[in-house]
């Protein structure tokens, strides 16, 4: 009598149809999604804060990068003056004392700077700490609220970027997350969107020459349309030759990478501001 070959396993695990196995792959496939689902919210999180954590420590970076250029160039200016001072063998007394107390005045002003810069520095240094403390501080006890925080966060940043700066910073006194958010950034801003619109391009100018090297680093070219705005007004006002020193002096040096437009805005020194020429008068038109 011959035995047929049982299944593997024994009794009522022998039976694996075709619904065990779904349900198995099911399980599988849930366990390996679960994990993979945190990971993709755990990044997303991280991208966000890598956000909030950013804009403070370029400031930082920023701040401590002009107090250094700012004392180096002082101190070089007083170490000169000292110099000139030590190798004249003809110096009077009278001038001497009107140099020695002119270099004290000078010391005073940088002791001044240093004092200030300080400040500046340890201000932006506190804003990094409060941010990396409070990303520290979240844990699964207080999870919830710690994510009702970022909330706001987001809130405060949104209606900053959409330029709601009054409710934004109603929401950051009553939630009191002042050093959590950057409404200031926002608001340098708005002084030169502000300015663009009254049609003042001091504002922008100062804002690129404060952030010189990330715009050369960009390969922006922000700061030459705001230069060719300046020349274009001189133009409209019939200033040519100030329009001509101006350009030598803030043009020129942007002749390499941007002669086309360089080539188009110095022809409107000879159509001059009445032409009737279109590829000149959109230029030259408020």
């Amino acid at each position: 009598m011959e035995i047929d070959p049982l299944p593997n396993g024994s009794g009522s695990n022998a039976a694996t149809g075709p619904e065990t196995a779904a349900t198995t792959t099911a399980i599988t496939v849930t366990s390996n999604t679960a994990p993979s689902s945190k990971l993709s919210h755990l990044t997303e999180s991280l991208k966000l804060e890598h956000q909030f954590l950013r804009v403070p420590f370029e400031h930082f970076k920023k701040t401590i990068r002009t107090n250094h250029r700012t004392v180096e160039k002082e101190v070089s200016a007083v170490i000169s003056s000292v110099t000139d001072v030590a190798d004249s063998d003809e110096i009077s007394k009278d001038d001497a004392i009107l140099s020695l107390t002119s270099l004290v005045s000078r010391l005073q002003g940088i002791k001044r700077k240093l004092e200030e810069g300080s400040h500046a520095e340890n201000l932006q240094a506190h804003r990094c700490r409060a941010r990396l403390d409070h990303l520290d501080s979240a844990d699964a006890e207080n999870l919830s609220e710690w994510n009702n925080v970022r909330l706001k966060r987001v809130l405060v940043d949104y209606m900053s970027r959409m330029s709601y700066y009054d409710s934004a910073m109603k929401l950051a006194e009553s939630s009191n997350i002042q050093e959590l958010v950057d409404i200031d950034v926002f608001q340098e801003a708005k002084k030169v969107i502000d300015g663009l619109r009254n049609q003042e391009v001091g504002p922008a100018l100062a804002w690129c020459a404060d952030n010189k090297s990330r715009l050369k680093k960009s390969k922006s070219k922000f700061e030459f349309q705001l230069r060719l705005q300046e020349f274009v007004e001189l133009v409209r006002a019939e200033n040519y030759m100030r329009a001509i020193s101006y350009a030598r002096r803030y043009l020129s040096p942007w002749g390499a990478t941007h002669l086309k437009e360089f080539q188009r805005v110095m022809a409107t020194l000879a159509v001059r501001s009445h032409t009737e020429c279109a590829k000149y008068k959109i230029l030259l038109r408020r």
